[in-house]
């Protein structure tokens, strides 16, 4: 079963958060004393700390899943069951799942992964340094597939960048569809151009676009504002992957605070969500 990348924060009653290891995913099949562990694309792992960890827990056979990291010392950060004594445990929901590992006397190098109780677990994720945190439906039964009762909420980077234009919006969205953002450079060539015999001197560079974070209220009345700014030319002076059509332009005078994973190779922002405007 794999997570679901998302970009929504969120907490609730029918759901429970776990850490993110920055690992390899390692599954185990342990049948009396043979123990084999494999990768998540079932290629065989080598592990002799952790297969013999597993080979002496006091259980026939059993089907775990998990997350192995080596920082200091090699440790089977253990989540999740799907064989257990005989029994195919798949469709039990998540909670009947836990229970039956907190029943198993798990000893280093074994460790069993706890549950978050933080009000908002990705912020401790990103203050303790994590890799992120995975929010998982209390309900769910263990699926061969990439779910969207598993969540994976990955730490963020934030800066503010500068709006310089905006898409219409689509479907039954309102007021805009995404606002297109960048940040200034100083600008490289032989000698002074027209604009900056001005005083301008920097290169407004394209960062991508951010299309989500935005409620109702806060998608009119952006569009209002922008409105009131619209020019007829970009004001992007580097500007690789402008969207072609249903393009908006304004003055670079509104800036937002921008949450996301990480740069692209290619300069632009991956999985933005807007935090705030700025004021």
């Amino acid at each position: 079963m794999a997570a679901t990348l998302t970009q929504e924060r969120f907490t609730g009653p029918e759901w429970l958060f776990e850490r993110k290891f920055d690992g390899i995913r390692l599954l185990e099949f342990k049948q009396g004393s043979d123990v084999r562990l494999f990768s998540r694309n079932r290629l065989p792992q080598s592990i002799p700390s952790v297969a013999e960890a597993i080979a002496k827990l006091p259980i026939d056979d059993a089907i775990l899943d998990g997350e192995v990291t080596w920082r200091g010392n090699t440790e089977y950060h253990v989540f999740d069951v799907m064989w257990l004594n005989g029994r195919d445990v798949r469709s039990l929901p998540l909670e009947a799942r836990r229970a039956l590992l907190d029943g198993l006397p798990l000893r280093a190098p074994l460790q069993r992964v706890a549950s978050l109780d933080d009000p908002k677990p990705w912020e401790r994720a990103s203050t303790e340094g994590w890799e992120g945190v995975i929010a998982k439906r209390r309900d769910s039964s263990y699926e061969h597939r990439r779910s969207p009762h598993w969540l994976k909420m990955k730490c963020e980077a934030t800066q503010e960048l500068v709006v310089g234009g905006f898409t219409d919006p689509q479907g039954g969205r309102v007021g805009l569809g995404a606002l297109l953002v960048g940040y200034y450079v100083p600008r490289q060539n032989s000698g002074p151009t027209e604009r900056e015999s001005k005083g301008d001197q920097n290169d407004f560079v394209f960062a991508g676009k951010v299309g989500t974070g935005f409620d109702t209220k806060l998608l009119l009345d952006l569009r209002a504002r922008l409105d009131t700014l619209e020019v007829a030319k970009s004001p992007f002076t580097k500007a690789i992957g402008l969207p072609r059509v249903r393009a908006h332009w304004v003055r670079p005078e509104i800036v937002v605070q921008v949450a996301f994973i990480e740069w692209t190779v290619h300069g632009k922002l991956r999985h933005s969500r807007l935090l705030g405007v700025c004021p």
